[in-house]
């Protein structure tokens, strides 16, 4: 009976040292969860990711109200529901825009945010420089543009009611080099800055924004003046220049004449 009893403690005593692993590990697996889990709930309180998290949902939501604005679907219903608002359409179109820009701006200066990366030395300089020739670039490139017609007051003093642009084409300079100057200005200007989190946010989408916005603002374009744009986006890069791939001034003067002759005809 005594080696029945000691086989049976024996047996028994091999059993719990068989279970007592299985124990632990899933004791080790319940804090490893729980370790995940508070990892996960500390991550969604952090202010940076909550306020780079917000300050994206705001531009999403920018841009949106920003495109719809501009586009010729809701101009067509603004002009055939309150045509005599029309003229003041551009106007209120701009006002709206830089009102809205508040919540963005206000949230890159003032939310949570750690530096990605600073340019130092001889690379600082090279990135202030080219800051520095984008804007006098986009200061000398004004000259060239209907100020009264972008700003909307034309339009306001004329009581144009009509959806489309009135501005004739027109190609300065900058535009045997590249389609839209002035995002390619304002590309500059964002990606020589020293880059934290928000910032970073922030020149990725207002970058996407430029790429897209380009392009519908083209699709107009190509409406506006046919072939003739449709020949100048097939020869000029949109937001980059490229060393192989511009206008000359003679080829300048063959758009603009072929532009003129259909406007004749």
């Amino acid at each position: 009976m005594s080696n029945i009893a000691l086989n049976e403690h024996k047996y028994l005593g091999m059993g719990c040292k068989r279970e007592q692993p299985e124990h632990q590990h899933q004791t080790k697996k319940a804090a490893n969860f729980h370790k995940q889990n508070d990892s996960i709930v500390s991550m969604s309180l952090d202010p940076v990711y909550r306020d780079a998290f917000l300050l994206a949902l705001i531009w999403i939501a920018y841009f949106i109200i920003h495109s719809l604005l501009a586009s010729l679907t809701v101009k067509n219903r603004v002009s055939s529901t309150w045509p005599g608002f029309m003229p003041a359409y551009r106007l209120t179109f701009n006002f709206i825009a830089v009102a809205l820009l508040a919540g963005p701006v206000w949230l890159l200066f003032s939310g949570e945010k750690i530096m990605l990366w600073d340019y130092q030395g001889w690379l600082a300089w090279l990135m202030n420089g080219l800051a520095i020739l984008a804007i006098a670039a986009f200061m000398i490139s004004m000259k060239y543009y209907d100020g009264h017609e972008f700003l909307g007051l034309r339009q306001l003093r004329d009581h144009e009611q009509r959806v489309e642009d009135q501005e004739n084409l027109h190609l300065s300079p900058f535009h045997r080099f590249v389609r839209h100057p002035w995002y390619c200005f304002a590309l500059i200007m964002i990606w020589t800055r020293p880059m934290d989190s928000l910032m970073l946010i922030s020149a990725v989408f207002m970058t996407a924004y430029f790429y897209i916005g380009s392009r519908l603002e083209e699709k107009k374009l190509v409406q506006y003046y046919g072939n003739v744009y449709r020949h100048y986006l097939e020869r000029v890069p949109g937001l980059i220049p490229l060393p192989w791939k511009y206008l000359t001034s003679g080829q300048v003067n063959e758009l603009m004449d072929e532009y003129r002759q259909n406007q004749a005809g």
